[in-house]
């Protein structure tokens, strides 16, 4: 297993950094514009966003990075003494807890009553909604972050760096 363990960080660097990105524009400039809007037009975008966000491309990444960091999270606690695998846990398990979790418990909870929320009581809704919701976004996102840059440097101790 350890031989392919750089292959799977690497990938899962990779799906991190894709979906980390994607909380990040959300974070540092979606939700900010959406505010902008009259809270039925925030409020009818968001809705559309949840809508369109769930499709083949997306899943992938947002549902296969959690495998990869499952299985390094695994194989780091196998052999914590080997180089970088004491990083590769911290990563792999902070991507679990923050981006993959966090959006599993807080955001998509928050989504799906948004959905069923008429248009009609948006004054009172999206306004609420858009503070739980950027609240745990904001979370999600440094936590993504901070897992890439955990799993790298398990790569980069790993070659010796």
């Amino acid at each position: 297993m350890n031989e392919y363990l750089p292959i799977l960080v690497a990938m899962a660097i990779t799906g991190a950094g894709v979906v980390s990105g994607l909380l990040f524009a959300f974070s540092n400039f979606v939700m900010r514009a959406l505010e902008d809007l009259p809270p039925e037009q925030g409020m009818f975008a968001m809705q559309q966003i949840n809508k369109r966000i769930i499709n083949p491309i997306f899943l992938i990444f947002f549902m296969g990075t959690p495998v990869l960091c499952l299985i390094i999270v695994v194989a780091s606690v196998l052999d914590l003494s080997a180089h970088g695998h004491v990083y590769f846990f911290a990563g792999a398990l902070t991507y679990l807890l923050g981006p993959f979790g966090i959006t599993m418990v807080c955001n998509v909870p928050l989504n799906n009553t948004l959905a069923g929320t008429p248009l009609t009581e948006s004054k009172e809704a999206w306004p609420r909604y858009q503070k739980k919701w950027q609240w745990w976004n904001h979370i999600r996102t440094y936590m993504g972050i901070l897992s890439v840059f955990l799993l790298a440097l398990g790569l980069a101790n790993g070659l010796g760096v």
